[in-house]
């Protein structure tokens, strides 16, 4: 018989990459890196291109596209009658808040122009790292693209997805908003938990008998595939 698995090895990685950042920059690694590259942004960032920087940093605002995937899946929930639209966009935002809020509270980072002798530093006073801008996009445009799907086309999804997290790696750290090692980390945090909210097959999740009495539990996200089942994957033979 022949089973297909979805790796999880670009989880892991993510992960570590994440736990291996935070490590190095809590042992004084890469600050460095981070002072020079501040340094270098403060002194070429003429007034059209920090218009534009400004403009495109919108993209990341976490509260307005939690609204706006929010608002989108009370409507097909109440179109489709079934609520199942609303279970990625609250998993959602609970996935963000647990894997944001303590790692930003014990890194202690400042942002690069805090008023400190050394904003750079973990334990400064701060909630810089890792960056919650890039970690909204990932989430929010990839919720976002699963509740759109039918209708949108696969490059439209993928545009969608990658665009605004790209913008944003750029603007976050040429208007100094961020070190360039929290956008890293919001990168490879935002990732992983895009990741594994594709990985849950949100029509066959079980429900309970309250609501498939109601006819509340049918299935409510036409046109999206799970993880494991719209990537390559890797053939294994049992038997």
């Amino acid at each position: 018989m022949t089973q297909f698995r979805r790796s999880w090895w670009p989880d892991l990685l993510n992960a570590a990459g994440v736990a291996g950042v935070t490590a190095i920059l809590a042992a004084g690694g890469l600050l460095g890196l981070d002072l020079a590259v501040r340094d270098w942004v403060d002194t070429h960032r003429p007034t059209p291109l920090k218009l534009l920087a400004e403009t495109g940093n919108y993209l990341g605002q976490g509260g307005y596209l939690t609204m706006l995937c929010a608002v989108i899946a009370l409507v097909l929930a109440w179109r489709r009658h079934t609520v199942r639209p609303v279970l990625p966009v609250a998993t959602a935002f609970v996935l963000t808040v647990v894997a944001l809020q303590p790692l930003k509270t014990l890194t202690d980072r400042p942002a690069p122009h805090a008023p400190l002798p050394h904003p750079e530093r973990f334990g400064a006073g701060g909630v810089s790292y890792p960056s919650g801008h890039l970690v909204n996009a990932l989430v929010w445009y990839g919720i976002l693209a699963l509740l759109l799907a039918p209708w949108l086309t696969v490059p439209l999804r993928r545009v969608l997805r990658v665009v605004p997290p790209a913008v944003l790696t750029v603007t976050t750290v040429y208007l100094g908003y961020h070190w360039v090692t929290d956008t890293v980390a919001g990168l490879l945090l935002g990732f992983l938990l895009d990741r594994l909210l594709h990985r849950v097959p949100w029509d066959r999740v079980p429900l309970g008998r309250p609501l498939r009495a109601a006819g509340w539990a049918g299935p409510g996200l036409p046109g999206y595939a799970p993880l494991a089942t719209h990537e390559p994957a890797r053939m294994t033979r049992t038997t």
